[in-house]
């Protein structure tokens, strides 16, 4: 650390999954709190840049240009060089034995993060995981930000996130995406995980439907590997725009700004989606609501908790996917209309 009442200059190795790099803004932003005019960067793949850039507390991004699953040697190395003498403290998020390589290669002389992997030496502020503590992703961040005996109680404060919206991009891609001025809702069908964390296609169709018929517009969001489940939601459906894999993330964090409300399953966009303020309609199968809730106070969660359920697994393990099927359109929609108050009331009455 630096010293007595200097600002700290900290490096955090961040997360490799979007909805985690939306929630370690709840880290930066204790950070911030903790130690006033401290400096800092955050070692981050590439594509997280867009994201990093519309938190304040970011001063730097370090990239790191590795595919996820490989060690990426060189890459890793070149970046220590860059960094080097220039940080007094790292923070590792990812428990991993090669995302703590870099810090240590920097020579950054304090290195904290959880036991994991045999990390000995390579963290030298080393904490152990209790999860029966820490039982949210977020938990886990911030912790590790905290001293030691603090973070080992659990009952410290989490900032929700937090992301800068550029009007001017919204004005632009409205124009670019040919959007309309009505209330809009937005649809996020996609999960990284697996299917068993996605709400049936047939369900957004269905809603997307009944929410058109009664004036909303729809706008459907995801990454290329969303394509197909944005092409069967909106096909042929009057006020409803496919937009997967048609925007840049930043575009994404401005359009979901835009939104009246979003139906999203348990993803990294609704992570976004929370951190702007829109109205989140969360729905959970496989994971738990619990683990990895919508950080906002302007959320409703639909999970059923049947008896199987959370599984954590990336296909239903009994083949039936009840978590997800039994949870009706119906629902969804009542539950828009209750939200959008007067509003909601007028569209569905006019």
């Amino acid at each position: 650390m630096a010293d007595a009442g200097v600002a700290p200059r900290i490096l955090v190795v961040g997360p490799s999954w979007v909805g985690d790099m939306v929630m370690a803004q709840s880290l930066f932003k204790t950070l911030k709190a903790r130690y006033p005019g401290c400096y800092l960067g955050v070692a981050a793949p590439p594509w997280s840049r867009p994201i990093l850039e519309r938190m304040p507390e970011v001063g730097e991004v370090a990239e790191l240009a590795t595919q996820h699953g490989k060690f990426g040697w060189r890459p890793r190395r070149a970046l220590a060089k860059k960094l080097r003498g220039r940080f007094d403290w790292a923070i590792v998020l990812p428990r991993s034995w090669k995302s703590a390589l870099v810090p240590f290669m920097a020579g950054i002389p304090r290195r904290t993060g959880f036991t994991g992997e045999q990390r000995y030496g390579l963290v030298n502020d080393r904490r152990v995981l209790d999860k029966r503590v820490l039982d949210q992703t977020v938990k886990r961040f911030v912790a590790l930000g905290l001293p030691a005996a603090e973070a080992a109680r659990g009952d410290f404060a989490l900032p929700h996130p937090r992301l800068c919206v550029d009007p001017e991009n919204l004005v632009e891609q409205r124009l670019a995406l040919g959007l309309s001025s009505r209330p809009a809702i937005g649809m996020m069908p996609g999960a990284e995980y697996g299917p068993a964390k996605q709400w049936p296609l047939r369900h957004f169709r269905t809603l997307a439907e009944r929410l058109v018929a009664l004036g909303f517009e729809v706008r459907v969001l995801g990454g290329p590997k969303d394509a197909e489940a944005g092409q069967e939601i909106a096909a042929g459906l009057a006020r409803t725009h496919d937009l997967c894999g048609k925007t840049r993330l930043a575009d994404a964090v401005d359009l979901l700004a835009d939104c009246r409300q979003v139906v999203t399953n348990d993803s990294g966009l609704m992570h976004v989606a929370a951190a702007v303020g829109t109205r989140i309609q969360a729905i959970y199968g496989s994971s738990s609501p619990t683990y990895t809730p919508p950080l906002t106070d302007n959320a409703e969660i639909h999970y059923l908790g049947v008896e199987c359920s959370p599984c954590f697994e990336r296909h239903c393990p009994l083949g039936h996917t009840r978590c997800l099927v039994d949870l009706s359109p119906e629902r969804l929609l009542k539950a828009i209309l209750a939200a959008d108050g007067p509003a909601g009331e007028r569209i569905a009455s006019g």
